[in-house]
């Protein structure tokens, strides 16, 4: 689904649009598509390290002294 969004730019900022379309042979509505879609995939990419950062750790210490068949033995695998 596509839905039609109206933004209001200063004339400098609407002439450089202008000129990355034509420069990147796509349409302006192309290049604000892959502008926000790159900035996006920044920051999803950014909020999973800040989760990875808050469980790391959390683990630790809990195989402490248990081998890989230990463990195994003890899930009865």
């Amino acid at each position: 689904m596509t839905v039609r969004k109206n933004f209001l730019l200063d004339e400098e900022i609407a002439e450089h649009l202008k000129k990355l379309a034509k420069n990147s042979n796509m349409t302006q509505t192309q290049v604000i598509r892959n502008l926000i879609e790159e900035k996006y995939q920044e920051i999803a990419v950014q909020e999973k390290l800040e989760a990875l950062y808050r469980i790391s750790g959390s683990s630790s210490g809990m195989f402490v002294g248990k081998s890989i068949q230990s463990i195994k033995a003890d899930m009865d695998v």
